[in-house]
């Protein structure tokens, strides 16, 4: 008998580093972030992935902000899990980093969180997470990342393995893309792929047919497929959904 097919999962990316000057409806309270999360989840959004701000609108990591984010977009969502990320201008890698980690309040703590592979000390803040029992998405830039990550140990107890081109060149980010999954090889971790800016769509539309999970959001891309500018979150998941749909 084979085996029945995973459905896969549509990720929201609610706000990232955006600014309301480059689309309107890039949520930054806590309170907007619940609201936008509703209704990306109405639309068929599955996960969150959300940069925590504080009371200034900056991006924080900071215990009380990241416990008031995740807090309300648990609450607006019941049952979605809820990840943050743990990469913030302004907060450096290391030591500070790991101590606001370890500040986090336990009974508001995320259900994951991203950790990207490029930086320094990526490898003690998930051994940190992992000792507080919050999921990983590994973030894979690049195949020398997702060799980090092979040798690191840690590859197997990752929630997702996040492919991420970082790059807007459609071209530069299929090849990015194909060098992590022919590193990567056959890893029993599901993978996430997302681009971004214009070649957001491109990654999407290719991941898809590989029955890759997939992300999307104002995070990621301003502009839906078609390149008209969405109204919010909740339209750039119905889009996405529709090219699962097939």
């Amino acid at each position: 008998m084979s085996a029945v097919a995973r459905p896969l999962l549509v990720q929201c990316a609610l706000n990232g580093g955006r600014t309301r000057d480059e689309h309107p409806a890039v949520p930054t309270t806590a309170a907007e972030l619940a609201r936008s999360a509703a209704d990306a989840a109405a639309a068929g959004a599955a996960s969150f992935h959300v940069h925590p701000r504080g009371d200034d609108g900056a991006e924080s990591l900071r215990p009380a902000d990241v416990a008031a984010c995740v807090r309300a977009v648990r609450d607006a969502c019941p049952g979605v899990p809820v990840g943050t990320t743990t990469n913030v201008w302004g907060v450096e890698h290391g030591p500070e980093r790991l101590e606001l980690v370890t500040s986090w309040e336990h009974g508001a703590l995320p259900d994951f969180c991203s950790v990207n592979l490029s930086e320094h000390d990526a490898l003690d803040l998930m051994a940190l997470l992992l000792e507080r029992n919050v999921g990983i998405e590994a973030g894979v830039w690049s195949a020398q990342d997702a060799e980090r990550l092979l040798s690191s140990g840690m590859a197997e107890r990752c929630l997702r393995i996040l492919v991420e081109p970082v790059t807007e060149d459609v071209d530069v980010a299929f090849r990015r893309v194909g060098e992590i999954e022919a590193t990567l090889g056959d890893l029993p971790v599901p993978q996430l792929h997302h681009g971004d800016g214009e070649a957001t769509w491109a990654v999407i539309e290719a991941a898809v047919p590989k029955g890759r999970d997939v992300r999307i959001g104002l995070e990621d891309t301003v502009t839906l497929p078609d390149g008209r500018a969405p109204q919010d979150n909740a339209e750039l998941v119905a889009a996405a959904l529709e090219l699962v749909a097939g």
